[in-house]
């Protein structure tokens, strides 16, 4: 008798789906089209050489080790060096509050594993990064959203979003993913406060933060957080870290390589040990062998070097693509000025829907990433994200070129419908 498998599917199925840039991946695996769709850091910028040098000397030295199961927060030498490196911008943790987690797209699974019971309502931007959505979906979680701007999220609507009691925020303050603003000071400070005086949380998911190419650095909202809880006696855990609102997350996926899947967590004590447990559900422990490895590319001067290798590339990527822009794109297309990051997010007339438009560009040899699906609520339909880290500045030129036409001819079509006779 065949199993009738539809029949035995979680409920959680029901709202879970494919993300749409997997989907879109598939389809740019065409050498001839020029993606601009996946988050994909630049290859000829990944540290081969040296995590080939550091996979050798881990093996000689920590063999017996790198192959053994291990802790489950993960690397001891490898949270330590994250702890050190965070201070540097002004994050205070001990390694008892950093678990180590499989990229952090785990971090994200965990923390709605921790975190969401079935109809919990969580407070994202407008639009939010896609992954975030997918991850929480499948806890069944809803959604209510605050709209951005080029300042990042619009915090005059913030006390009324509130009102609906969510679970928690989730706030990417450095160049928004997809849309490439930057929360200012003003509007962080604001931010912090309100979510302070409501008492309901943030997850801050920071995985450009390294990558800024103009502008000032803006402390993060874990900074702003802590600086606010200050004197208060419930603030210390006894460990260095702040038992205050805000829940960090942050990657080695955009600065070293995204196939190593490392991200960390910071959060207090009691908060990192529900996530431990829950992840030994999930994985045991996050790869032995590729967090030794990692700890030994970093140690010294490596990774300032090479961050600072990677923001001359994805800065020169990015002002390319601007100029390009500038030049190809009609009248009545607006794109946002990111200061970092790895994207901008455009925005086309009312009239376009770029989910519809999709196929058009592909057969043109150019793809994006239709904005619609990073909004909870499936609007949008006028927007798209476009990565600049990943292609060379010829072929972004020319990528930019192509969708341009796609986007005049569309205009041209709705400005000059067929005739029609009596």
């Amino acid at each position: 008798m065949t199993t009738p498998w539809n029949q035995r599917y979680a409920l959680r199925m029901q709202n879970m789906g494919s993300s749409l840039i997997r989907e879109l991946l598939k389809i740019t695996q065409d050498p001839e089209i020029i993606s601009f769709a996946g988050g994909l850091p630049a290859p000829d910028v990944f540290p081969v050489k040296a995590f080939e040098e550091a996979s050798c000397r881990v093996l000689r030295k920590h063999g017996s080790q790198a192959l053994q199961y291990s802790a489950t927060e993960g690397y001891l030498p490898l949270r330590r060096w994250i702890v050190d490196h965070m201070a540097a911008y002004g994050i205070n943790a001990n390694v008892d509050n950093i678990l180590i987690t499989s990229g952090s797209q785990q971090a994200l699974d965990l923390i709605g594993k921790v975190m969401i019971n079935p109809g919990d309502l969580i407070l994202t931007e407008k639009p939010t990064y896609l992954g975030a959505l997918q991850a929480w979906r499948a806890y069944q979680a809803e959604y209510t959203s605050i709209p951005i701007d080029n300042d990042g999220l619009q915090t005059e609507y913030l006390e009324e979003a509130l009102c609906g009691g969510p679970k928690f925020m989730y706030i990417l303050p450095n160049f928004q993913n997809p849309g490439g603003v930057t929360l200012s000071l003003e509007r962080r400070l604001e931010l912090i406060e309100t979510a302070d005086r409501y008492g309901i949380p943030i997850v801050e998911d920071d995985p450009y933060g390294e990558l800024r190419y103009e502008g000032e650095h803006i402390p993060p909202l874990v900074v702003l957080d802590a600086q606010r809880q200050e004197g208060q006696p419930e603030f210390s855990n006894g460990h260095g870290f702040m038992r205050g609102n805000v829940i960090y997350i942050s990657t080695f996926s955009k600065t070293l390589a995204p196939g190593l899947r490392l991200a960390w967590i910071v959060a207090p004590s009691e908060v990192i040990n529900r996530c431990v447990m829950a992840k030994q559900g999930m994985d045991l422990h996050t790869s032995s062998f590729v967090q030794m490895t990692a700890y030994e590319v970093l140690k010294g001067d490596f990774f300032k070097n090479h961050v600072h290798l990677i923001r001359r590339v994805y800065d020169e990527r990015r002002q390319v693509m601007l100029d390009a822009l500038e030049q190809y794109f009609p009248p009545g297309t607006h794109w946002t000025h990111p200061q970092g990051g790895l994207f901008l997010w455009a925005t086309l007339p009312q009239e376009i829907d770029t989910l519809a438009l999709m196929p058009k560009a592909v057969e043109n040899k150019v793809a994006y990433v239709p904005g619609s699906a990073f909004y909870p609520d499936g609007t949008g339909h006028n927007t798209f994200r476009l990565n600049f880290s990943n292609a060379k500045p010829e072929m972004i030129e020319l990528g930019i070129r192509r969708l341009g036409q796609v986007v005049q001819a569309e205009l041209n079509k709705r400005e000059s419908p067929e005739m029609t006779f009596a």
